[in-house]
């Protein structure tokens, strides 16, 4: 059996999402041993042990978390806009880290985590392209735009949800390759030329510059994309210090392991 369904099956976590975000938290062990791999096969009698409760709904928590620690980036009483909300993950993340409202928005129903769907800090737009968002949906300007998306490129909802944030305000997108590139480019899924990788953040960079956005730093989110892909996290603002060389900070973000 595999060791997310164990966990779902066992009670140690509510969802298989939720297991998989345990698993590569690094949170389960089997005999002893941190297991990161949520398809690794465990049979009965095998000791499954899980270190502490999940303290994200999701794996995207953790990720935010990461890219507002390596950025230095205070939320304290910030208004959010949560672009590809999902289950709550950097809902969640903003919401612990002191934002005092987030606008959730995601083109999918039900996925939000109820403990999030019903806090009063988050307005959720379900079913909602971000595409078509407008001042009826966000009737303020907000501090912070958070970017996470699949399946499309980032670049297809930036202009729109860019117009709702404030002058000083600041953009955290999720950048991933396999979604930025042509399909040649991508094999079985996966993004593993470093060359492609470049290309599809700078891609993502110079689209963001063509706003007027300043980018304020690159990094390598953790953890990895599910299907082990590398992802991406591109810090952009108006009034930020722009970085001198891109290209060399980019290339750096993808040498780096974390």
């Amino acid at each position: 059996m595999r060791l997310d369904v164990y966990l779902v099956e066992k009670g140690y976590a509510p969802t298989r999402e939720k297991a998989q975000a345990m698993i590569m938290a690094g949170l389960v062990l089997v005999d002893g041993r941190v297991i990161t791999k949520p398809g690794t096969k465990v049979k009965e009698g095998q000791k499954i042990e899980v270190k502490e409760p999940p303290k994200y709904v999701s794996r995207a928590g953790y990720k935010l978390e990461w890219a507002l620690q390596r950025f230095n980036l205070n939320v304290k009483d910030m208004i959010a806009l949560d672009v590809g909300s999902s289950t709550g993950g950097f809902t969640q993340c903003l919401l612990m880290h002191g934002v005092k409202r987030v606008y959730a928005v995601d083109v999918g129903r039900g996925q939000m985590d109820p403990k999030l769907r019903y806090d009063p800090r988050v307005v959720l737009y379900e079913e909602t392209d971000a595409r078509e968002l407008t001042e009826e949906h966000i009737p303020q300007s907000v501090d912070l735009i958070t970017v996470d998306v699949s399946f499309i490129s980032a670049r297809k909802v930036l202009p729109n949800v860019l117009r709702f944030l404030k002058e000083d305000g600041v953009l955290l997108v999720l950048v991933k390759p396999q979604f930025e590139l042509e399909p040649k480019k991508v094999k079985k899924g996966i993004v593993r030329e470093d060359e492609f990788k470049k290309e599809a953040i700078l891609s993502v960079i110079e689209f963001l510059r063509s706003f007027g956005m300043n980018i304020g730093g690159v990094i390598k989110a953790k953890p990895k994309g599910t299907k082990g892909n590398e992802e991406f996290f591109v810090l952009a603002g108006k009034k930020l210090k722009n970085i001198d060389d891109i290209n060399l900070v980019v290339e750096d973000a993808i040498r780096e392991v974390v």
